[in-house]
């Protein structure tokens, strides 16, 4: 069956399985054409923004990333592997193994692709509010290394400007929470 756009995908063929990743060929078909396209598979994430009680500071952590070879600074968010856990307990839990909070209110702010060119991440981003201070249970060498920081979210723009901040979620997670304090975005309904 083909969908509204006028492609399909025909067929799947796994390239390489590495766990929670894997890299597949896409056979797909469309407007007259065939082709293929490699793929990465990713369980999909969670993206949270935890909001201080006086609701201008946010807390951030400063991770070693395999894949960048550097440190960054940017909001928890974690994988979604648990099989059938709700998106809303995947954040709860990214903040008690990353930031040691538990929230008490989230609120949905967005949905995206993270890089729909080449992988079917799926991320779901929410704020955290009435944060509940509980033992951190770091789940990763990277976890229990990183660095946990309070950013105050009126210094955000110049943190993005001075590429302290280059991490694509935490800007649109920063960029959504400040909307959404100021008044000027409802979330998700």
């Amino acid at each position: 069956m083909s969908g509204p756009d006028g492609f399909e995908i025909i067929g799947t063929t796994t390239i390489a399985d590495a766990g929670f990743l894997a890299l597949v060929e896409r056979e797909v078909r469309g407007h007259g054409e065939t082709f293929t396209r490699v793929v990465v598979e990713h369980p999909g994430a969670v993206v949270v923004v935890p909001v201080d009680a006086d609701g201008e500071t946010i807390t951030l952590v400063r991770q070693y990333r395999a894949a960048t070879g550097t440190d960054m600074l940017e909001v928890p968010a974690g994988k979604r592997d648990v099989e059938g856990e709700a998106p809303e307990r995947t954040a709860e839990r990214e903040l008690v193994e990353e930031i040691g909070r538990r929230p008490g209110r989230l609120v949905p702010l967005g949905e995206f692709y993270n890089t729909p060119g080449f992988c079917s991440e799926y991320t779901y981003l929410f704020a955290a509010f009435d944060l509940e201070v509980v033992e951190r249970a770091s789940a990763t060498v990277e976890e229990a290394a990183m660095t946990i920081e309070q950013i105050a979210l009126a210094d955000v723009d110049d943190l993005i400007a001075s590429r302290e901040i280059v991490d694509a979620k935490t800007i649109i997670g920063l960029t959504l929470t400040r909307r959404f304090l100021a008044g000027e975005y409802p979330g998700l309904r």
